[in-house]
């Protein structure tokens, strides 16, 4: 795994997206510039036809293939849930992250 580092000297935030995201909770929390972890909890079935619905429109593999991956990323998604909480990310709908980062924005944090 390749590391790089990053400078955040003048920004009053950061924001780590994507699904490992979850991997630099402890480390950032341990550096005290962690001001909330949050993983996607979205409903599965919607998830499910928006990615096959990108997928096919994109031609990125034979519809029978994006099918099948689609539903074994459908089956997989509760345990990559799991796993990213197991890390300290809390769950959280869409709406509420971004309440959320729109709070500490204007300097409100939230308080669990």
């Amino acid at each position: 795994m390749a590391t790089r580092p990053f400078d955040l000297a003048g920004s009053p935030l950061f924001i780590a997206e994507g699904i490992f995201a979850a991997e630099i909770v402890a480390e950032c929390r341990r550096r005290g510039v962690l001001a909330g972890a949050y993983a996607l909890r979205r409903p599965r079935g919607a998830t499910f036809v928006r990615r096959l619905s990108r997928d096919l429109a994109e031609q990125r593999k034979a519809p029978r293939v994006l099918v099948r991956r689609g539903v074994a990323l459908l089956r997989a998604e509760p345990a990559v849930l799991r796993r990213q909480t197991g890390l300290g990310a809390e769950a959280a709908r869409a709406g509420e992250v971004l309440r959320r980062v729109a709070g500490l924005l204007a300097g409100h944090p939230h308080r669990s």
